[in-house]
């Protein structure tokens, strides 16, 4: 599920993937599988996909670099990977993601910003210049089309830098509202994440 959310907010076809393993998971990581279950959510796999224990071959087979390494975090949980990830038009993303067992995941950082999200419910991730008025504009128009929020987490690199805005919504965000959010003035990135859809 980490690997697959880093994939979707990448929004491209990843060439490199490197992997870096914290804790439990540098440790048992290998064994458990975890390094190709990580490789196989980048590469589009759902939990259930059989090719999973292949992933690794199946991405070089596609031309698909992969570096893995064990690191040191700070204030995460025990089953964390830093996940750095090149598309094909050479964007590069850094995703920080625990597992917290029982199949629940969290999203601890994108890109050095902190946020908090499992994707279990509809999620809005929207990437953009810390400025003012983006965060109105957003929230603006999902009230137009009567989406209500559940919880929302705001963070930013540095002021005036870049900024994510992640937000949880009761229902699905729908394809013409996505549409209508990457048209507004300083939004780099709109993704919805949906895994509880995505894993029907």
């Amino acid at each position: 599920r980490i690997g697959y959310i880093t994939r979707e907010l990448l929004g491209e076809e990843p060439v490199e993937i490197a992997m870096f393993l914290h804790g439990s998971f540098a440790e048992t990581g290998e064994g458990h599988g975890t390094d190709r279950a990580l490789i196989a959510g980048v590469l589009g796999m759902q939990p259930d996909d059989e090719r999973i224990p292949h992933s690794f071959e199946l991405a070089r087979e596609s031309g698909i670099s992969i570096e893995k390494a064990s690191i040191h975090l700070r204030n995460v949980h025990p089953n964390t990977v830093l996940l750095k990830v090149t598309g094909q038009n050479n964007r590069v993303l850094e995703v920080v993601g625990s597992s917290l067992g029982g199949g629940r995941i969290q999203i601890c950082q994108i890109d050095g910003m902190k946020t908090r999200f499992s994707g279990e419910a509809p999620t809005l991730v929207v990437r953009n210049f810390d400025q003012p008025g983006h965060v109105a504009d957003v929230t603006r128009l999902l009230a137009e089309e009567q989406v209500n929020i559940a919880s929302m987490h705001i963070s930013r690199d540095v002021r005036g830098g870049y900024a994510v805005m992640v937000i949880e919504t009761d229902h699905p965000i729908p394809e013409p509202l996505l549409k209508d959010l990457r048209t507004l003035d300083g939004i780099l990135q709109v993704t919805c994440i949906n895994l509880s859809r995505e894993e029907k």
